[in-house]
């Protein structure tokens, strides 16, 4: 998105007042949140309450995309090296596996549909933490890619290599305006960021981005010719994404697994990739910050857990006119961006469809969450991963709101997160994996002290409960059929 002073004035006049009328309570500690939140945090949610809440000005969805993909260029503390991974052919047999896998995984009493995306190169961004700081390293004096990357590769420490997927509702964002959070990452864990650029809906709905996540993966696990990389171990790589890209972190665990499950008795699965057979294993373990899990958006915290969090409620904007533009309403028209109403339910597009079942075996999984309007899908899903013995790390910030790490930079919530995720990422790189105890923990407010809880108790929400609302959730937005009304979606 447009940084540049000017912009960042022209969007903060018109919002004079209520910064001040925000200040003038929070100072005077009238507002229900002063006691929870500094200045910043205040100030930082009412503005963006204001500018993606019922009230703003709706923008259409190509407009939308087109601002929050722009690359704000390199600056700073961080190497990035730029890159495409193979010609898309290669992909061919992890395009059918996928398929196949839908297939299979369908609910008995549904039949999905989709439109089968093609096979397409796919890009992405290295990414490393820098000691010495650059004013703009996209200009002259120029070096090769490969000398970028062995200058990245020579600053880590770790071995620890994160596959992220970022944010943005499965619409908006790209690898490049998430520079900056992604350094961060590689700064704590000490090692190396694969960030993907995954095809992004409407244009490109389920499953082009999955086939792009599953195919990235493979891609460290086994580089195609031309990488400037070379073959990554499974055991050193964490899948970490915010929001929907948490949920892409998640479906694709979940396809892994039911690769896993589908393989000959005995024998470990494998694709054909790049013209060979290819093991395909497991990661090292999952990061997970605020993960948006359910599609239809339907469990109680969705609409009564607001207190804390910027993000608009689904009620609030049901009826909120989307600018038609060349992006939506789709053609055929459908009333979900990111998938057909069929799809809705479907665990490799609502991770929270999954069953219990489903994530045995998964590898070690951390969860930082705030007290936001995704809190009852988390719970819901980390509960089921626990009890099915995946060794699982609930971290809960008390009165933090969606994505609070990446929105909140200095707040100590958002520091302390880094630091939890760079402490589990080396300890399940550095071979303590089979090691990482299930905890779960609630981090206070401003004090940032600790409450310990119990990770088999962190709801009592019922899986009857989960499949009624989903369905019931899904029957709202099919009602919409392809209108050019759009409900309220997890966004930065």
């Amino acid at each position: 998105m447009d940084a540049s002073p000017s912009a960042l004035f022209k969007l903060l006049l018109p919002k004079t007042p209520t910064i001040l009328k925000t200040a003038l309570f929070h100072s005077l500690s009238l507002s229900e949140t002063s006691s929870k939140w500094d200045l910043r945090t205040a100030l930082t949610v009412k503005i963006l309450r204001d500018i993606l809440g019922p009230g703003s000005e709706p923008q259409s969805i190509t407009k939308q995309q087109r601002m929050t993909i722009k690359d704000p260029g390199v600056k700073g503390n961080i190497w990035v090296v730029k890159v495409e991974l193979g010609d898309g052919d290669g992909a061919l047999g992890v395009r059918a596996a996928l398929f196949k896998a839908t297939k299979d995984m369908d609910p008995p009493d549904n039949t999905i549909t989709y439109d089968a995306p093609a096979v397409a190169p796919l890009s992405g961004e290295w990414h490393g933490h820098r000691a010495v700081a650059v004013d703009n390293d996209d200009g002259p004096p120029a070096i090769t890619d490969e000398s970028k990357y062995g200058n990245l590769l020579a600053e880590t420490t770790s071995n620890v290599t994160t596959l992220y997927f970022h944010g943005g509702a499965m619409f908006l964002l790209d690898p490049a305006t998430y520079r900056s959070n992604t350094v961060k990452l590689a700064k704590v864990t000490g090692g190396r960021v694969f960030s993907v650029r995954y095809r992004l809906a409407p244009a490109h709905p389920f499953p082009a981005a999955l086939l792009d996540a599953l195919t990235a993966y493979l891609s460290l696990l086994h580089p195609p010719p031309g990488s400037v990389h070379t073959a990554v171990p499974a055991s050193d790589i964490v899948f970490a994404g915010d929001s929907a890209g948490g949920m892409l972190c998640t479906a694709l665990l979940q396809l892994l697994l039911q690769l896993q499950r589908t393989a000959p008795p005995g024998q470990a699965a494998r694709l054909r990739f790049h013209g060979r057979t290819v093991p395909v294993p497991l990661p090292g373990a999952l990061a997970l910050a605020s993960p948006w899990l359910d599609v239809t958006r339907s469990l109680p915290s969705i609409e009564g857990l607001t207190k804390y969090d910027y993000l608009p409620t689904p009620s609030h904007t049901a009826a909120r006119a989307i600018p038609p533009c060349p992006l939506w309403p789709a053609t055929p028209p459908r009333a979900e961006m990111y998938c057909n109403t069929s799809a809705l339910l479907h665990p490799l597009v609502s991770p929270l469809a999954a069953s219990a079942a489903s994530w045995h075996g998964a590898p070690p999984v951390l969860w930082s969450v705030g007290e936001e309007m995704l809190l009852d899908e988390c719970k819901v899903v980390a509960q089921r991963m626990a009890a099915q013995g995946v060794p699982t790390r609930w971290r809960l910030f008390e009165a933090m709101p969606h994505v609070f790490a990446y929105m909140l930079e200095g707040n100590g919530a958002a520091s302390l997160h880094f630091e939890e995720v760079g402490t589990f990422c080396k300890d399940v790189v550095g071979g303590k994996g089979e090691g990482v105890p299930m905890s779960a923990q609630t981090v206070e407010a401003k004090t940032l002290k600790r409450r310990e809880g119990d990770v088999h108790g962190l709801t009592e929400i019922r899986d009857e409960e989960v499949e009624r609302w989903m369905r019931e959730g899904k029957a709202r937005i099919g009602r919409k059929g392809g209108e050019a009304s759009l409900e309220a979606r997890p966004m930065l």
